[in-house]
């Protein structure tokens, strides 16, 4: 009962400082260490020790799989170099590094625990970084970098670390370690392609989304066990499966296990992540008593802390600039198609917040170890000085660097473009469907007109309906009440008994499902800046010839005025000026000017936009 109690207790804190956290804008990660050490204090809370065995199979496969299989295969293969040079180059040059700075610190320290030391503290937190990252709008390229970097570097600091803590009681040659380092990477792939053969198989047989939403909650802890038990590394092994898993899922996968699937891992990585980090802040009551009861003396273990505090940052900071000098030769970004410059290199170096890998490394060092007691409170210090310091001035150093965030409005742009040509591909199917057999129910027309809803919904996020409500905002607000009030009836009639109960909770459902799909643009289109600048021309001819015309001083639809009706936003013809309204007004008056005059390029007018559009390759530019 008192263990059940302290989880319920644990459970109800995390998610309080949470929301608190959230409410007013401050990273949770960092408002839970904090309280947790603060909590480490109050008389009656119970002295908590992290087990390793609780972090390294409980916490870090399912933190890692959920983390890998929202990774983007794609963007992460894009950054490979970078993210290899992060995650096995500075591992490496950390772990030396710290121990020649500890061992400066404390000459008596043997050479073997001061690797372990350096093993210990060398990897970013999977978590830490890239969570603080979009929540303050990191680019894009450098949260893949960051996430990529994090999801390997594990593997690398536990080998490593097993490496020195085998040579504090023999002697470990070269090749050893290069042989074990080889076995948990290459054993690591392997039971990771397996995990994604074998759940792969199951899945082109399984439709249920429960059993494979089930199955996904066990393929980050069997596939870490089992590579385990064969040496080899289980943190490779989850991470591989996972982005394989992840990056076939449209195809193995039914909409709604991926749905489910999706809302599950959600909720248990937003679980498991902050309540990381306050456990983490509960270990310093027992790992400060601890240090006074060492032989070096307060005062030389605290220089040691500092030092390999600063070691971690200046070490890391090194190795970015140097790899980026002499070892990775910046291409543009593969969707913006910026170049990433110094600003982008000094940011990776800055996130390089630790987390409880390292103090659950730290734990794994048996206890009989001499000296333990250093290693302990320095991981400790790290972990705490990194979240604390880096963490809490990350968003600043983004703002003084002035590094961009990912623009809302290209965004909305992207996503309308990305529905377009998918819409393009599915009416050419509906047309071929529709050939082939009658249609005295015009069904062919309410799909084409349930589609372009969906499309105009998403154009009209770019925010050319400023001041008024648009189309999809009015459908989305009139339909909302709608559900509302057909739910408020189906309760009723509930209550009556009349109806069984499987009965009304599937209405129920069908409702729920409805209202989650209405576009709430009004919220996100509030995001977009005011100011956006035109994109590449992706390849397209048209684009790549069109001049950019300014918009005439008097700005209105001449059909739409000799009708007497009212457009949505107003686009113009880049080869011969005609201006005419968007096709979410009811005439669409700029595509049947493209249809008589085939002029393939138009722009939007709007205040504050200038993107345009090709009619006959459905791109944007």
């Amino acid at each position: 009962m008192d263990i059940a109690l302290l989880l319920v207790a644990i459970a109800v804190v995390v998610l309080a400082v949470t929301a608190i956290s959230e409410r007013f804008d401050v990273p949770a990660p960092l408002t839970l260490v904090v309280v947790g050490v603060a909590a480490s204090y109050v008389p009656g809370v119970p002295e908590l020790r992290l087990e390793p065995e609780v972090v390294l199979l409980g916490l870090l496969p399912p933190l890692l799989y959920s983390a890998a299989v929202n990774t983007s295969l794609v963007d992460f293969n894009a950054n490979r170099r970078s993210i290899l040079l992060l995650s096995v180059g500075l591992v490496a040059f950390t772990t030396i590094g710290v121990a020649v700075v500890v061992r400066l610190v404390i000459p008596d320290l043997s050479w073997a625990l001061a690797l372990a030391i350096g093993a210990v503290v060398a990897p970013p937190d999977a978590v830490a970084a890239t969570a603080i990252g979009r929540r303050i709008g990191l680019p894009r390229r450098v949260v893949t970098i960051l996430e990529g970097e994090s999801l390997l570097n594990d593997a690398t600091a536990l080998v490593a670390l097993r490496t020195a803590v085998m040579a504090i009681g023999a002697t470990v040659v070269v090749w050893e370690v290069a042989l074990d380092f080889a076995v948990a990477a290459g054993g690591g792939v392997a039971i990771g392609v397996l995990a994604f053969v074998v759940v792969g198989f199951l899945r082109k047989k399984i439709t249920d989304p429960l059993m494979d939403t089930a199955i996904s909650l066990v393929i980050p802890f069997a596939s870490y066990i089992l590579a385990e038990e064969i040496h080899a590394s289980g943190v490779v092994a989850v991470v591989v499966a996972g982005l394989l898993l992840g990056h076939v899922a449209p195809i193995l996968q039914t909409a709604q296990s991926r749905i489910a699937e999706r809302t599950n891992w959600r909720t248990i990585a937003y679980v498991l992540e902050n309540t990381v980090f306050l456990l983490i802040g509960l270990q310093a009551d027992w790992l400060l008593a601890e240090v006074g009861e060492s032989e070096f003396g307060i005062g030389t273990i605290a220089a040691a802390c500092a030092a390999t505090l600063v070691a971690v940052v200046v070490l890391r900071m090194v190795w970015v600039f140097i790899a980026r000098a002499l070892l990775i030769r910046p291409g543009p970004d593969p969707v913006t198609g910026e170049t990433a410059g110094w600003r982008y290199t000094f940011l990776i170096g800055w996130a390089g917040m630790r987390g409880v890998v390292t103090l659950a490394a730290a734990f794994t060092v048996k206890e009989d170890t001499p000296h333990r007691e250093v290693l302990l409170i320095v991981a400790f210090t790290v972990v705490a000085g990194t979240l604390l310091g880096q963490g809490l001035t990350l968003p600043w150093v983004a703002r003084r660097l002035r590094v961009p965030s990912p623009d809302p409005h290209d965004d909305a742009l992207a996503r309308a473009t990305l529905l377009q040509q998918a819409a393009k591909a599915g009416f050419h199917k509906l047309d071929e469907l529709a050939e082939d057999c009658n249609d005295p129910h015009q069904v062919r027309e309410l799909i084409i007109q349930r589609i372009e809803q969906r499309n105009f919904a998403a154009w009209e996020r770019l925010g050319t309906t400023e001041g008024e409500e648009s189309p999809s905002d009015l459908y989305s607000r009139w339909r909302g009440e709608m559900i509302d009030a057909e739910r408020r009836r189906v309760l009723e009639i509930r209550s009556t008994g009349t109806v069984p109960s499987e009965v009304v909770s599937e209405v129920l459902a069908m409702l729920d499902v409805e209202e989650s799909m209405l576009d709430a643009a009004e919220a996100e289109r509030a995001e977009l800046r005011t100011t956006t600048s035109t994109g590449p021309s992706n390849g397209c001819e048209h684009l790549a010839a069109a001049t950019l015309l300014d918009p005439p001083a008097d700005l209105v639809c001449p059909g739409c005025v000799a009708d007497g009706a009212r457009w949505v936003a107003l686009r113009m013809c880049l080869t011969c000026g005609h201006v005419g309204c968007c096709d979410s007004s009811p005439a669409r008056h700029a595509t049947a000017h493209f249809r008589e005059s085939q002029h393939p390029v138009m722009r939007s007018v709007e205040p504050g936009e200038d993107w345009r559009w090709c009619f006959v390759h459905h791109q944007t530019g």
